[in-house]
């Protein structure tokens, strides 16, 4: 299987003032790419040649697991977010944050505080289980709650990529400000 870099679904420069286009190209053209390009030549004759992103991530360490880490945190990344956003949640997840956390406020709220509390690069994700309910994981670098054996369904990237260019070292207003382009939609059909 040759990985590829995952297509936008929107404009490079869409999702602006919130994430900029400068930030797009790098992050997206450039970033994502370069675990891509790893990630195809790292894999290339090993028993993952073949697999899908989320069997390598469960089962892999090292360099493999953090290039396909990486392409499957992005690609969720990535593909969660829509010009203009934000607004109602759907019927299906409404009810699921609502039992969870109280309140989409409240979720909110804690999603930011575990997101702007994470020391370091990192990830935090809104997870469900097998069950379909809802927790805020954080993950240091590549990690991802597939292996923990939960369904990744909403996540921020903490790495100073993801935000530099565009907030510098204000990592909790990125975070705040990352909710008016959510995509609830495309959120709740990973549910």
């Amino acid at each position: 299987m040759r990985f590829e870099l995952v297509q936008l679904p929107y404009a490079t420069d869409a999702l602006e003032p919130i994430i900029s286009k400068q930030t797009i190209e790098f992050h997206h053209g450039k970033h994502l790419q370069g675990y891509v390009n790893n990630l195809n030549n790292l894999v290339a004759g090993t028993k993952f040649e073949n697999a899908d992103l989320e069997a390598i991530v469960k089962e892999s360490n090292g360099a493999v697991f953090n290039n396909a880490g990486q392409i499957l945190n992005h690609n969720l990344y990535f593909t969660q977010f829509a010009p203009p956003a934000g607004g109602h949640l759907p019927d299906k997840l409404a009810p699921a944050i609502t039992a969870a956390f109280g309140s989409l406020d409240n979720f909110q709220k804690e999603f930011e505080s575990a997101g702007a509390g994470l020391f370091g690069s990192g990830w935090v994700w809104l997870a469900a289980d097998k069950d379909g309910n809802l927790s805020i994981v954080k993950e240091v670098n590549a990690g991802n709650p597939v292996t923990k054996g939960l369904k990744p369904l909403l996540g921020f990237d903490v790495w100073e990529h993801a935000y530099y260019l565009d907030y510098q070292n204000r990592r909790a207003d990125h975070l705040k400000e990352l909710w008016k382009i959510v995509n609830w939609k495309a959120v709740e059909a990973r549910l």
